[in-house]
């Protein structure tokens, strides 16, 4: 088990570490190789095939976890301070699973559960098509087991935090008046 863990841990580490190199020689033909040119190379091109695109997200993931993402994203709707939301959250990290969470705290993302979920209680998760209302530990592995995520323990742990309320969120709320300031006393005897 250990070997398979080291040698997935490699796997990962390798492609993000990825450099190609396009250049030509003095004799005009075109290389493209890993390792950097020779000082006397014209046109060099350093391309990390991992940098950008979506593509970009999934790379150096094995490929059930990428073919799983593909087919079945996972969603998970939280709210802040909610004590089953984050044992959720928990699963998931401690499971490896990649996952968007949605913090509910703005009308528009309660509108969003509502219709993703059919209700508005929290944790709600969406494993692709499959929706999960509330936590249970037991059917949260059964619906990420039958999407085809792999199981505990095979890939490492993430640490995906509770996602920090938006500050769209606050701005699209109505400011709330502030008090005038207190009227400062005039005259000869007001404090100075």
């Amino acid at each position: 088990m250990r070997v398979l863990i080291a040698v997935l841990i490699s796997a990962l580490a390798f492609p993000a570490a990825a450099q190609l190199y396009r250049w030509t020689d003095e004799s005009g033909k075109t290389h493209f190789t890993d390792t950097p040119p020779p000082p006397k190379a014209k046109n060099v091109q350093r391309k990390n095939p991992g940098a950008g695109g979506a593509a970009s997200e999934t790379a150096g993931m094995p490929f059930a976890l990428q073919q799983a993402i593909k087919a079945a994203p996972v969603t998970l709707y939280t709210t802040n301070g909610c004590e089953a939301c984050g044992e959720a959250r928990k699963l998931l990290n401690e499971r490896g699973i990649p996952f968007k969470e949605v913090s509910v705290s703005s009308e528009a993302q309660l509108n969003e559960l509502k219709k993703a979920v059919g209700t508005t209680s929290v944790p709600a998760l969406l494993v692709g098509s499959s929706v999960l209302k509330g936590f249970e530990q037991g059917q949260y592995h059964s619906a990420l087991d039958g999407a085809g995520y792999p199981r505990s323990g095979i890939l490492p742990q993430r640490n995906q935090a509770e996602p920090q309320p938006s500050e769209a969120t606050s701005s699209t709320a109505s400011p709330e008046p502030q008090p005038a300031p207190p009227a400062r006393p005039t005259g000869p005897y007001a404090p100075r």
